[in-house]
């Protein structure tokens, strides 16, 4: 019996297209790199990807056009579509700010009132200087936003910042922070059952993914007396598992832990009487 092909449209170039792709490869789904294409069929998954602009993903995968997408949570969130967030991925992270020429005195919100903000997500930003108490004018542009104080068009700007470095180059400065954002899955609210399945099983597999992002396989030497304190220190998915050695009284201990608790727990390892610790990379984990 034949599985119906599920939909998912990515953006069709850019950081977040190849970070959705890299993700999807990292899930086992095999497909042709798209290049010029605007759509591809897995070898090895029932999966069809299209490849779009992104502002028009949220609105394909509401029609019906696409059951899933990939898309900026700010993207989402500006155009108020009536989708599903089924997964937050963890890529592409960002933050929508607000900008002012860096020679400006800066206090706090109040200096944007009675002033002009350009922008490309006019309901965002509306959304927050309402929330503010800040009363300012915006004008909605679609491109070269950092450009808009300097010319004249307005007071400051509010757009996606990554690194700040569009900002300085235009000599803006980043005041306040709007909108955190990163990519987002996002789903068709009327799925049927067999696309619900096929759902089920992409998000188990982005699960492994993820959870081995952050994941390390530790191995390490220790004798048989500094086992129990070493335990102590360094629990594994269940408990660590302890392998005798070939040298009597010795044993290697296997263990995975996050990356960021085993530097802060690597010195007491060592002087727990932790030897010859080997630290791996983990491609997917499953709980």
């Amino acid at each position: 019996m034949s599985t119906e092909n599920i939909r998912i449209a990515i953006q069709k170039s850019g950081r977040l297209s190849e970070d959705s792709l890299k993700l999807f490869k990292e899930c086992g789904i095999k497909f042709e790199a798209h290049g010029s294409k605007l759509r591809s069929v897995s070898s090895n998954f029932p999966i069809e990807f299209l490849f779009l602009r992104d502002d028009d993903i949220p609105g394909y995968v509401e029609d019906g056009v696409a059951d899933l997408g990939v898309i900026g949570l700010n993207v989402l969130m500006e155009q108020k579509r009536k989708v599903e967030i089924v997964k937050e991925l963890g890529f592409s992270k960002c933050r929508l700010s607000l900008a002012i020429p860096r020679n400006e005195v800066y206090t706090d919100l109040s200096y944007f009132n009675g002033k002009s903000i350009a922008t490309s997500y006019p309901n965002l930003t509306d959304s927050f200087l309402k929330a503010n108490g800040v009363k300012a004018e915006t004008h909605e542009i679609s491109g070269s936003v950092e450009i808009a104080p300097s010319i004249g068009l307005a007071d400051g700007i509010c757009d996606i910042v990554s690194t700040g470095g569009t900002l300085l180059s235009n000599g803006l400065k980043e005041v306040a922070e709007v909108f955190q954002s990163q990519a987002v899955l996002i789903s068709n609210k009327q799925l049927s059952k067999s696309k619900k399945d096929l759902l089920d099983k992409i998000i188990f597999r982005i699960d492994a993914v993820q959870k081995g992002q952050n994941a390390k396989y530790v191995v390490l030497n220790a004798s048989e007396e500094n086992i129990p304190k070493i335990i102590a220190l360094l629990p594994g998915m269940r408990s660590p598992s302890v392998v005798p050695l070939a040298e009597k009284g010795w044993f290697s201990l296997h263990s995975v832990i996050s990356e960021n608790d085993f530097w802060e727990i690597i010195e007491s390892l060592r002087v727990a009487g932790a030897e010859g610790i080997l630290v791996l990379p983990i491609e997917k984990m499953i709980l």
